[in-house]
């Protein structure tokens, strides 16, 4: 599948002048899916076409999407760019170290970008699983949006150049740049995405969870899940749980303190 399994995810996007120059990057780089969440700009605009030059036809295919859940539909692994600090200590990889991994295997895969002005917020970066930050000048390390994109397109391509360029089962043979934790049979990341509104809604339910609380207790659940990188039937199961515990609490009978426990 090579390049055609990455999806290039732009949140709220609010410059056609950006849309227009990532979609000739994209097109420059072999990188066809363009997704925009939310966009707060015409991106079949004269100015994005103007800047798009000869990857017109990449605006005009580009699906747009209320959430970032709905565009990480059919993706198994994403990666969002960042130079946030997070809420829980997360490793920050270049994206020379971190984009093979959405190339090690036949699956498909996105690299999530936050709006111009602000980024992405960590509750936008719980949707992917690996985090770049592309190495720049201390005294003024904010990327332009186009460019940030660019960067991660062109390695994108080179390595799938490099790929390209040994036999396949050489390819095979050579170690990963990181462990390979990431089962090709991983749970679509949508299938993660419902089975964490279902665990939330039940723990709010319980009490385990407040709704104060519950974003920074999601956020570990989440990474604590990510590492484990379950298949489809094991999120089935793990589903399964939450609804006969559900079941449960409606149902059966509850305990009575007959006052007998010792104080």
């Amino acid at each position: 599948m090579g390049l055609a399994q990455v999806k290039i995810i732009l949140v709220e996007p609010a410059g056609p002048l950006n849309v227009g120059s990532v979609a000739r990057v994209m097109k420059n780089m072999g990188l066809s899916q363009l997704v925009l969440v939310n966009p707060q700009c015409e991106p079949l605009g004269i100015e994005a076409q103007h800047m798009a030059v000869h990857g017109v036809d990449i605006l005009e295919a580009a699906q747009q999407v209320a959430t970032i859940p709905d565009a990480l539909t059919g993706c198994q692994r994403a990666i969002a760019t960042t130079a946030r600090v997070r809420t829980l200590p997360t490793p920050l990889e270049t994206p020379h170290l971190a984009l093979p991994w959405l190339l090690e295997e036949a699956v498909n895969s996105a690299v999530i970008f936050g709006p111009e002005y602000r980024g992405l917020s960590n509750v936008e970066l719980n949707y992917a699983q690996r985090f770049v930050c592309i190495p720049s000048n201390p005294e003024y390390p904010s990327l332009n949006l186009a460019q940030a994109v660019a960067i991660c397109c062109y390695e994108l391509y080179q390595i799938a150049q490099s790929q390209l360029s040994k036999p396949q089962d050489s390819i095979s043979q050579l170690p990963s740049p990181t462990p390979n934790l990431y089962s090709v049979d991983a749970a679509p990341l949508e299938v993660l995405e419902g089975y964490y509104q279902h665990l939330e809604a039940l723990l709010l339910q319980i009490g385990y969870l407040y709704p104060h609380t519950a974003p920074a207790r999601l956020e570990k659940l989440r990474r604590l899940f990510n590492r484990a990188h379950p298949t489809t039937a094991e999120v089935a199961m793990l589903r399964g749980i939450l609804h006969q515990m559900k079941w449960a609490l409606k149902f059966l009978p509850k305990p009575v303190d007959d006052g007998s426990e010792q104080k």
